[in-house]
């Protein structure tokens, strides 16, 4: 099986919505098997299932509520439990399509929390976020913006053994206490233009890393429009940081992959 996988892709996302068929065809002519198309609130669930019936085999869903919800354009707060409460019933609904619950997490970035009880708020969000993956043995795709020490630390107490940190943005130190607890770490495109990024691939071992493109953001050009085929950019970068062959990186994040998020193996094999 050779090719990337996308572990986290918002293809939902509007900026899509003019040429997805031409983004699917480009990401599949880049050598990608799958995408991971994550969701941020309850009000993309039925779209992000939508797509994966679309493509079936090659749109993978991950439904889950986001650590930031959006207000207005120009107005975003943190996740409540009452944003939770919306969303569960349409996971429970669609539970047996599902191949992870996400995106998650924690985001203590100072423009989103005001005081502790907006991280505490954050913080219930995921904790029954994780008690569900557990109950249905998904893993979690986790979003730790600003927050990389909690969120490791709150997965560790819940108890979760499958997780993926997605565009980690703390010190690498702490990325390797998530090493230790077995989880997983995706690289964006970003990391061409991301110094706190290549520092982290350094130190993480290649057999906890996994590619991504977290299209439409965090392409290799600022400001640009991110796609899933730019996920040959993070293996390629990854190949250089590293010292191995970008068939190597190929294969064992594949392999992770297949590893972390096992509901996709059967489609591929198909």
């Amino acid at each position: 099986m050779s090719g990337y996988i996308d572990c986290h892709c918002h293809i939902s996302a509007r900026d899509f919505d003019e040429d997805l068929e031409d983004v699917i065809e480009n990401a599949k002519k880049a050598g990608l098997l799958a995408l991971l198309a994550v969701a941020e609130h309850v009000g993309e669930f039925e779209k992000i299932i939508q797509l994966s019936q679309r493509f079936p085999g090659f749109i993978f869903p991950a439904l889950g509520v986001h650590p930031v919800q959006e207000v207005s354009p120009q107005q975003q707060r943190g996740a409540s439990l009452q944003d939770l409460a919306a969303a569960l019933p349409v996971i429970e609904n669609y539970k047996d399509q599902l191949v992870a619950i996400g995106e998650v997490g924690l985001d203590f970035t100072p423009r989103f929390v005001s005081s502790e009880s907006d991280k505490d708020d954050q913080r219930k969000v995921l904790i029954q976020q994780a008690q569900i993956a557990k109950r249905l043995d998904l893993p979690l795709n986790v979003h730790s913006r600003s927050a990389g020490r909690p969120t490791i630390q709150l997965l560790q107490e819940q108890g979760v053994e499958k997780a993926l940190l997605h565009a980690f943005d703390g010190r690498p130190s702490v990325a390797m206490e998530g090493v230790k607890a077995g989880y997983f770490f995706s690289i964006p495109p970003s990391i061409v233009r991301s110094e706190q990024k290549q520092k982290l691939v350094k130190q993480l071992p290649l057999e906890n890393i996994c590619l991504e493109t977290d299209s439409p953001a965090l392409g290799p050009e600022k400001q640009v429009r991110n796609e899933p085929r730019n996920v040959q950019i993070s293996a390629e970068f990854i190949s250089r940081v590293k010292g191995v062959s970008l068939q190597s990186v190929m294969e064992v994040t594949t392999q992770n992959a297949l590893r972390l998020f096992p509901r996709i193996k059967p489609a591929l094999l198909a």
